[in-house]
């Protein structure tokens, strides 16, 4: 696959960039940075995870754009997926072997099928490792945004998981928020989205049995990553600040 020298000399500064700032803001504390490459090329996402870089993690929102770029590239980038979730996806999602997290589960239908799916390719090759999950909260409340509802519904969707679903692994929680109180995210403005996600950490962890930093919190974007990190966010993902502006989706390409 043809790497455009100038075009990976400009994301591997980029990407540097962030990781930087997210150094930062936590010395010593790992934050996974989730390269959100939805709608760029596999070449950038080849250019990044090849020398000097090596990035690992890249998050899709398409599932059929992360399974076709799957195929192309190599099996050691750890894929995430982080768009919506639609039940019809979850089998060929799941299958994916190097899809190591689906950061947007919502409902108990869609928590089973990718159970189902994985657990059929473990059996087939038992080295392909449990699919993490996140459960995906609500936490703005708007009604065009996907995840559960705070509290009990939360509560419920992980406990399905934790109980039923042996070959996932619910590793946190995760929201997106409201596009307003985003921009207004400084690491000294605290966004109400964050503060309700850890909420919903704290009751699930207690439903559970288990500590509250068991449970990851996967929160923050181009616009507020580091407000998440100053709030203990696990994960953030980072997109345009790292590959640029996207293209239409009419128009975005696999591969160039």
């Amino acid at each position: 696959m043809r790497i455009d020298p100038a075009r990976a000399a400009t994301l591997v500064s980029q990407l540097s960039s962030v990781q930087q700032r997210i150094a930062a803001l936590n010395p010593g504390r790992n934050v996974r940075l989730v390269a959100v490459s939805k709608l760029k090329p596999a070449n950038d996402i080849l250019a990044l995870h090849q020398a000097p870089a090596h990035h690992l993690y890249f998050g899709e929102n398409y599932a059929q754009e992360l399974t076709q770029k799957a195929a192309l590239l190599p099996p050691t980038v750890r894929w995430h997926f982080i768009g919506g979730l639609q039940s019809g996806h979850c089998k060929a999602l799941a299958r994916v072997p190097n899809l190591v997290c689906v950061s947007s589960v919502d409902t108990a239908k869609k928590a089973g099928l990718l159970h189902a799916a994985r657990a059929a390719l473990r059996d087939a090759d038992p080295a392909v490792p449990r699919l993490a999950v996140h459960v995906q909260v609500n936490t703005s409340g708007e009604e065009a945004k996907s995840g559960c509802a705070p509290g009990d519904e939360t509560v419920a969707l992980c406990r399905e998981i934790h109980e039923r679903c042996p070959s996932l692994e619910l590793i946190g929680l995760m929201t997106i928020g409201a596009i307003a109180r985003s921009k207004a995210t400084t690491p000294e403005n605290k966004n109400d989205d964050f503060v309700a996600l850890k909420e919903q950490r704290r009751l699930v962890a207690q439903a559970l049995g288990r500590g509250p930093e068991s449970l990851e919190l996967s929160m923050g974007m181009s616009d507020d990553f580091e407000g998440a990190i100053a709030e203990g966010s696990g994960e953030v993902r980072v997109g345009s600040t790292i590959f640029g502006q996207r293209p239409d989706r009419a128009e975005a390409k696999i591969r160039v």
